[in-house]
């Protein structure tokens, strides 16, 4: 089968194509045959990191071709998604079972990898942010496969003031149609806010806190980083918080199952769209990182073996 690797770390530049042996599914695992993948920021972001070479991960949508040992509630030939850890960009990839959905027969698999993780994460930082109807809520990294979709969230939840926070004003008009009430740029986020959903980090987590309005909750959920001086939030009184969706995948999966069934329902009743930016080979793996690295996608970004 084809598989994408890296052996040192870098640019989309050190990403290279290799035939290799179909992985076998362990305890507890499904090996699915890959339509999509779906590429994370976090993943990139690991390609020029430090330390030792990383397997790619991301999220993976196909068809069960075979069934490790203790597997219920799938069989061969069921369709599904999920978050593979490591050796995803391959024409097969192994899914935990635990934290594996049902593609509806409705959907595709490129929309299910724009969708599933992608809209849980969303879900799930705006769910930790405890919005009240009413509130103002502020989206860092609008136009991407998570921020589209907490977009969306927030205007189904109540919101009276949805602002996407873009980094180049070519993306303003995209964020609208999907429900944002205002665009602001970086350099200036504007507020105060209620909530802010922060999937940047870095450099834009100090004014992100210095933009919450009294009592106001951000939530981060990037693999960016960042610093907080502790007085801006004792000045605002406001709260910052963590989320990852692996901890709640892990920690409660009962909860995890139901919300992926209820992406589902929001998606048939037209609450959520999942955008998708572009679909890529296989192959081209480094041209997909390269459309996320330099801030160029709008909607999620998929790899299609075939």
């Amino acid at each position: 089968m084809l598989r994408i690797r890296h052996e040192v770390n870098g640019g989309p530049e050190v990403l290279f194509a290799e035939e290799v042996d179909r992985p076998e599914p362990g305890a507890g695992e499904v090996l699915v045959r890959v339509e999509a993948v779906g590429v994370t920021l976090p993943t990139v972001r690991k390609l020029r990191g430090s330390g030792e070479p990383v397997p790619l991960g991301g999220e993976v949508a196909g068809e069960i071709v075979a069934l490790g040992a203790g597997v219920t509630g799938f069989g061969v030939g069921d369709r599904v998604a999920g978050l593979c850890f490591a050796d995803a960009y391959a024409e097969f990839a192994v899914l935990n079972g635990a934290m594996a959905s049902r593609i509806p027969d409705s959907a595709t698999a490129v929309e299910a990898v724009a969708l599933v993780r992608s809209g849980l994460v969303a879900r799930g930082a705006y769910e930790a942010a405890r919005p009240e109807p009413g509130e103002s809520v502020l989206v860092t990294a609008a136009a991407s496969a998570v921020g589209t979709l907490a977009l969306q969230y927030a205007k189904a939840g109540g919101a009276a003031r949805v602002v996407a926070a873009v980094s180049s004003a070519d993306k303003a008009d995209f964020v609208r149609g999907l429900g944002a009430d205002e665009v602001v740029h970086y350099g200036d986020l504007g507020g105060p806010y209620d909530v802010i959903l922060d999937g940047v980090g870095g450099e834009l987590l100090g004014p992100a806190v210095r933009a919450l309005a009294t009592g106001g909750r951000l939530v981060a959920f990037s693999s960016g980083g960042g610093t907080v001086e502790t007085y801006e939030l004792l000045l605002r009184g406001a709260s910052l918080i963590g989320f990852q969706m692996r901890a709640v995948a892990t920690g409660r999966p009962e909860l995890y199952q139901r919300w992926q069934c209820e992406l589902w329902q929001l998606r048939d009743a037209g609450t959520l769209r999942p955008a998708v930016h572009g679909e890529f080979p296989l192959r081209d793996a480094a041209r997909a990182h390269t459309a996320i690295e330099q801030r160029r996608n709008l909607g999620k970004v998929v790899l299609v073996p075939r």
